[in-house]
């Protein structure tokens, strides 16, 4: 088993300052220096264009670009550089699993990818500026793969397909831009169904309503249905599937078996952290590993939130933060069993 842990960002402020902070956190950071490593290897499928992007972004989230800037002054580097590593747009992605539950007040969520691209980080951040305050683990610094915003829209996405991608954005910068701007979930599926998709996925959206509308999403269609499970197959798009869905089917055959009208978010939360339960996956090498367990109940606003398997759950009281209560808690732990090293790690003791 391996120790690993996540550091809690906390901040309130501009986005402009909110990106400078950050910047100023990746600076000489292993996160840093890996990724370079990455991108020797691994070249991008993709072009940069600043003001393409800057006009792309600031249609949807223009706060999100105030953070960009901020980070390119901290970090000193030419705007193509920051755009390639926290812009979000037109970046090619890996396979991966992730798996989604909700109740009317709850969504569990696992996070299924590969160590090596995981930053360590879980945000809560307030702007002053424009926008809603969101609480969730951070992806790439600037997007989001889960969280839930202070109006209570919670939001997770699981991975579809990579077959012929299209100009936009990639899937942790649209759970950014809908978690920053959207008040409920029918302002979430009219921003899904606008934005420019550049893979394909589900986004899953519950809100205080009660509702969970499972959106999917390609670079040439999106459609919605209500369903309260989703893994990795789509279930109106079926011609944009993938061919092998043994093991997304399996996850959603264990959910479907052990759920029941009346579970609680406790019992919810332990059915997809069970290591031996059939939801939780420990495929790390090939990029299909569960690395944490969220959850995010809307009405009580309160998030959990677990690193690794059978593990008792963080717990953040969302509605005592936006008070103005920060917490006392710098690092999140927990353990995988996995010997893969982190983004945040050194990886020059593997």
């Amino acid at each position: 088993m391996q120790q690993v842990f996540n550091e809690v960002i906390q901040f309130r402020g501009s986005h402009y300052d909110f990106g400078l902070m950050q910047g100023e956190r990746l600076k000489d950071s292993h996160t840093i220096r890996n990724r370079k490593k990455e991108w020797k290897i691994r070249r991008p499928r993709f072009q940069i264009d600043v003001q393409d992007t800057k006009q792309a972004i600031t249609a949807y989230a223009p706060g999100v670009w105030e953070e960009l800037l901020g980070i390119r002054d901290a970090l000193e580097w030419k705007m193509t550089d920051v755009l390639q590593e926290f812009g979000g747009y037109r970046l090619e992605y890996k396979k991966s699993g992730c798996s989604i539950y909700t109740g009317t007040d709850y969504m569990i969520r696992n996070y299924d990818y590969h160590p090596k691209t995981y930053d360590g980080c879980y945000t809560i951040y307030q702007p002053d500026d424009q926008g809603y305050a969101i609480i969730g683990p951070s992806q790439r610094t600037t997007g989001r793969m889960d969280g839930m915003n202070e109006k209570g829209l919670a939001l997770g996405y699981n991975f579809m397909h990579r077959k012929k991608p299209g100009d936009g954005f990639i899937c942790n910068m649209i759970g950014r831009m809908v978690l920053e701007t959207c008040a409920n979930v029918d302002e979430a599926v009219s921003m899904l169904k606008d934005i420019p998709h550049r893979h394909s996925f589900s986004y899953i959206v519950l809100d205080r309503s009660g509702v969970t509308y499972v959106v999917e999403a390609t670079p040439r269609s999106v459609v919605v249905r209500e369903s309260n499970v989703c893994t990795n197959h789509f279930e109106m798009l079926e011609d944009e599937n993938r061919h092998h869905l043994h093991d997304s089917y399996k996850r959603m055959n264990a959910i479907n078996q052990r759920q029941k009208i009346d579970m609680g978010a406790e019992e919810a939360f332990q059915m997809l952290n069970d290591r031996s339960g059939g939801v939780f996956s420990e495929k790390y090498k090939a990029w299909a590993g569960t690395i944490h367990t969220s959850a995010y109940l809307p009405k009580q606003n309160q998030a959990w939130f677990a690193l690794g398997g059978d593990q008792t759950p963080y717990l953040f009281d969302f509605h005592k933060w936006l008070e103005g209560e920060d917490l006392d808690l710098q690092q999140l732990h927990g353990q995988l069993d996995t010997d893969i090293q982190f983004v945040h790690s050194d990886w020059k003791k593997s």
